[in-house]
Order: C-alpha cells, then structure tokens, then sequence
C-alpha cells in the first residue's frame, strides 16, 4: 500500500461543531417550516449550490431566497437563521490539527458559503486566539471561492491538482457519506467519520 503523504479534512462534524437542527428551528421561527426541503447535510437545492459554489452573492442569494420561500424578515435574520448551524471548534480537535502538520501536509475541502466563511473564521479567532484558522493548512479550499463542492469528483481532480498532491498518497476525512464516495471514485484514500466519532479516534 502506497504511504499516506497528505491529508485532507473536511471542516463542519470533523473540525467544526454542527447542528442543522439549530438552523431548521432558527429558520421556523421566521415561518419557513420545510427548509429541510431546501438545504441539509445531504442535498441543497439549485440556489443553495450556487451559493456554495460562488455563483451568486450574498445579496443575490438573500433576494432569491425570498422569492423561493415566501420569507420577509430583513437580512440578519436570514443569516442569523443560517449561521445559526455553526457551533464551536473544540480545543482538542485543533491541538490534533496542529501536531498532524509534523507527518503530514494538510489541507482542507469545505462546502461552505461566504456567510458562514465569515461566521466561523470570527468565532475561531475568539476562541483559539493567536494564529488564523488557514494558517493550520498548507492550504484551505472553500468551495464558494474554488467554485466548485462536493460530492463532484472534477472538484476533487481540481483540488489535485492546484495542491500538487497525488490523490492516491492522499486520505479525505470527511462525515457526509457522498462526499466520501466521490472522493473514492476521484482515486483518493477515505474515511467516513462516522457519528459519535471524532478525529481524535483515528489512527493516523
């Protein structure tokens, strides 16, 4: 077997806490009570992948999610809504981070939004200040500014690609099982965190 050289982390239920219930509950209390049906772990509908993949501002996105949901609360209560999801990043799991960079070249690939990029960078700096959330990665991909996300296995061969990392000495970790299952047909090495487990049960 080849030797792992890189790893590649996901950010939300690896790094970052998350709970999409909180946004479901922050998005009823504004009387939208199927957002499940517009966005979850597992899907997003059409508006929700443009948003993560940069095609659509932030200003763009809210006037469009109004349109498709019938809501009319001003904008900070929409986004308050949709950060609502990002918990906190546990002492522990950074720590794990920060001693992974010794054997390994670490990246990150988030599906993520310029909302919640801005979201969690601020909650991060208050919590672990001293030294900026990217500065724990050779490099940090967010797919709202690669302009393409996950499961797509050309997201994959793009990221590769600008790393210069061969997919086959890489490991993706990640807890969306999609996601998993593209980065395997990309050619990469994976592992599913599966719920209940965190980093700090893997073996690397």
């Amino acid at each position: 077997m080849e030797p792992i050289k890189n790893v590649l982390l996901d950010l939300g239920g690896v790094l970052l806490n998350l709970d999409f219930a909180e946004t479901e509950a922050g998005f009823a209390r504004l009387g939208l009570t199927d957002f499940n049906r517009h966005f979850s772990q597992f899907k997003s509908s059409p508006l929700f992948e443009e948003l993560e993949t940069g095609a659509v501002t932030q200003s763009q996105f809210l006037a469009h999610f109004r349109q498709e949901t019938g809501v009319t609360v001003p904008d900070q209560a929409i986004i308050k809504a949709w950060n609502a999801m990002l918990l906190d990043f546990p002492a522990e799991r950074i720590s794990w981070l920060d001693k992974l960079s010794d054997r390994y070249r670490v990246f990150l690939y988030s599906n993520t939004n310029a909302f919640h990029h801005d979201a969690f960078q601020e909650s991060f700096s208050s919590a672990h200040p001293g030294k900026p959330f990217d500065d724990y990665f050779e490099k940090a991909y967010y797919s709202h500014i690669l302009g393409k996300r996950k499961p797509y296995v050309e997201s994959y061969h793009h990221l590769l690609q600008d790393a210069g990392i061969q997919a086959h000495e890489t490991v993706f970790i990640d807890d969306t099982m999609p996601n998993i299952e593209g980065a395997i047909n990309a050619g990469l090495k994976a592992i599913h965190l599966a719920p209940g487990t965190t980093v700090l049960d893997l073996d690397l």
